[in-house]
């Protein structure tokens, strides 16, 4: 390490004899006495930055491998310096696998940088911090890696041309095989060659202009101004445009109320006033509605019931069957017919043989006109325990509807619901209204 020292302090008088004024930083070169901190960028990764800095980790030499770097720097403005480091050591294994517990002998690594100083002074004030951030990699042994400095600095000017720095990275890794490691620097960076100095163009006379006539004083010229008495805009020829739509009022049919120039200054017109405008209205003679560009509500099969409330559009039906056509009376009787010959063994949701003919009739109606449906609907009287009712009532709709079904009747025609005692027809205080309560009711409908 003593030779190491010596050999930075060397370079940095050596470097300093070519010290030059300069005023924006260019063709510097620098020597840094630098230390990697593999260990404490190890303990941020598995614990945080705030955990090592409050267990006094942070900074400590003891857990630092010494290495020299040397610099160029050149200044891209006042406030931004361009710098490239290249820094070399000996140390162990700095990889992600093995930092925390480094073994084998010490290795040679070799670090390069490219980063930018973001100053807070320029290099006219002899204390300047600065932000750093840049690009990197390393080559260690075997290993090649990438990495992304983010740090601090202090930037000392010691004479004119010749500057102090101080830095502290924290770098992280963005390729495998490497690991988040600290990078802290001392020395010293001088320029070389001849500062640039900028040449300052002369401030041309500039002769004064002639008075010209602006009666309305809008800056446009009265020779140029196709409304010399109001005051306008120049891009209207010194016109005015009270609306704003670039259309000058003198042309503006419409002069308060922005419009296009096709409409000769005026709004798209809504020529049904139903509030969509005639040039994205699709019925412009007719009040319309937009999810239908301006036209009214279609009527698919025209008899007369809207297609938003017909349940049949593409069938012509009437208004009280919600647009679907007229179940006709004899298909309605028979399904009642139907549903007062249905039987089932007491207390059972078993379907009695003489059941059969009555279903049967029902089936073959069904087959016959596809567009029909049927809603089974399954009650009880009020004796006994309603769940029990409900379950009863709810097996005997669905015996009626597997019956069907087996009779060929598509499955999605059919629906089955019981209801218990919820819905009596009588009077469940006597025998004659139990009875009528104990009941299969058949709905028809063709949606």
């Amino acid at each position: 390490m003593k030779k190491i020292a010596f050999l930075f302090l060397a370079i940095v008088f050596a470097i300093s004899g070519f010290a030059q004024s300069d005023v924006l930083k260019r063709k510097s070169i620098g020597i840094h006495y630098s230390m990697f901190d593999y260990k404490s960028g190890f303990d941020v990764r598995n614990n945080s930055l705030a955990t090592v800095i409050n267990n006094k980790q942070f900074f400590k030499f003891k857990r630092m491998d010494p290495a020299l770097s040397i610099s160029y720097l050149e200044g891209i403005t006042n406030n931004i310096d361009f710098v490239g480091t290249l820094s070399g050591g000996f140390l162990k294994h700095p990889t992600s696998t093995s930092v925390s517990n480094p073994s084998g002998n010490d290795q040679f690594i070799l670090e390069a940088a490219a980063t930018a100083n973001f100053k807070l002074l320029s290099d006219n004030y002899i204390v300047s911090p600065f932000f750093t951030a840049g690009i990197g990699a390393t080559k260690w042994g075997g290993y090649y890696s990438a990495f992304i400095p983010v740090g601090i600095g202090m930037q000392v000017k010691v004479a004119n041309g010749t500057f102090l720095l101080l830095n502290s990275q924290y770098r992280m890794p963005v390729t495998e095989k490497s690991a988040y490691h600290f990078y802290h620097s001392i020395g010293f960076a001088s320029a070389v060659g001849k500062s640039k100095v900028a040449n300052v163009a002369p401030v041309p006379v500039v002769p004064a202009a002639a008075v010209v006539a602006d009666k309305d004083g809008d800056g446009v010229v009265d020779a140029d101004d196709k409304c010399p008495d109001v005051a306008g805009l120049a891009s209207l020829n010194g016109c005015a445009d009270k609306d704003s739509d670039g259309i000058a009022d003198n042309d503006d049919k419409c002069p308060d109320v922005a419009g296009l120039s096709k409409y000769g200054g005026c709004p798209i017109p809504d020529t049904d006033s139903d509030g969509i405008n005639d040039e994205e209205d699709k019925c412009i003679n007719v009040k319309g509605f937009a999810r239908y560009q301006g036209c009214p509500i279609p009527d698919t099969d025209a008899d007369g019931v809207n297609d938003e409330e017909d349940k049949c559009i593409d069938r012509t039906g009437t208004a009280a069957n919600q647009g679907c056509p007229e179940i006709a009376k004899a298909v309605i009787d028979k399904i009642n017919y139907v549903a007062k010959n249905v039987f089932f063994a007491t207390g059972s949701a078993k379907l009695l043989p003489k059941s059969f003919k009555a279903l049967d009739e029902a089936a073959k109606l069904l087959k016959e006109d596809e567009s029909l449906m049927v809603d089974v609907d399954g009650h009880t009287d009020a004796t006994g325990k309603e769940d029990k009712n409900q379950i009863l009532s709810e097996s005997r709709a669905a015996a009626v509807k597997t019956y069907l079904v087996s009779k060929g009747v598509a499955d999605s025609r059919l629906t089955a619901t019981g209801f218990g005692s919820t819905k009596p027809v009588a009077d469940n205080k006597t025998a004659a209204g139990k009875a009528k309560n104990r009941r299969t009711e058949l709905a028809v409908r063709n949606f």
